[in-house]
């Protein structure tokens, strides 16, 4: 099964784009190849271009605030276990800590760094980190593997508890929705939301086997998902087949 998600609002998609980010991150750092080290460092400056949002900061603190005033309401619920709810808030209030002790935004320290940043104005540039141009990092590439990851790990530290706050939100998002089986007709699927209730991440899984893709669009007042097939011309065309798939709304 293949998951797509669409976000509902802006904030939403750069937490998504962002833990896209992160999770390169982790996939990269533990190999030992220069070359992983190199993509790694790019997706690091990836990860400070979207965290360098003056409001960014600032909305997942609010998040994670609202997030624990919202699960304090479910104390004394006799279906919810205390001991589930006190260790998530507890989660809450600890990346809330951290990223409150981050000062200014996130990843503004590494920008201290010269080292780093003469690799980060190049680094866009095609062919612009040859040895030529940055003897210094070549020579960085060619230290010991452990000594590179190190070098990374604390790199990365710096904007681990932006990454630690945006999985949790993210996955308390991901938890209040319940999947739901629904049927495109034709091709095409359109559902009226209710009114009064925000959602914010649509989540879709369906089987790859038959090679549809699907095109979402989505608002506060109506989800529409167009289903799409790639075929030899290398284009999308509408697809006019029936087809089902499990359709999540996250608020």
């Amino acid at each position: 099964m293949i998951l797509y998600e669409y976000p509902f609002n802006e904030r939403i998609r750069t937490y998504l784009r962002l833990e896209q980010l992160f999770r390169r991150l982790s996939l990269l750092m533990p190999r030992d190849t220069a070359l992983d080290h190199h993509y790694c460092l790019a997706t690091l400056f990836e990860i400070m271009d979207v965290a360098a949002r003056a409001d960014l900061k600032t909305d997942v603190l609010k998040d994670l605030e609202r997030q624990k005033h919202t699960l304090n309401g479910y104390r004394g619920n006799p279906v919810i276990a205390e001991s589930v709810l006190d260790t998530v808030i507890g989660q809450l209030d600890g990346c809330f800590a951290g990223l409150s002790s981050v000062p200014g935004k996130a990843g503004q320290s590494l920008t201290e760094n010269d080292w780093l940043m003469s690799i980060r104005s190049r680094i866009g540039i095609p062919g612009g980190t040859c040895e030529f141009d940055l003897p210094a990092y070549y020579a960085w590439q060619h230290l010991d593997p452990a000594r590179r990851r190190a070098d990374l790990t604390q790199w990365v530290g710096v904007l681990m508890p932006l990454s630690e706050s945006i999985q949790l939100l993210l996955r308390l998002l991901r938890d209040s929705g319940a999947p739901q089986k629904v049927m495109a007709s034709g091709g095409q699927y359109v559902q009226n939301l209710p009114q009064g209730r925000s959602f914010q991440l649509l989540r879709l899984r369906m089987d790859p086997a038959p090679g549809l893709i699907p095109e979402i669009s989505a608002n506060r007042l109506i989800v529409s998902i167009r289903l799409m097939r790639q075929e030899g011309d290398s284009r999308l065309h509408s697809s006019t087949e029936d087809a089902s798939f499990d359709l999540t709304l996250c608020s």
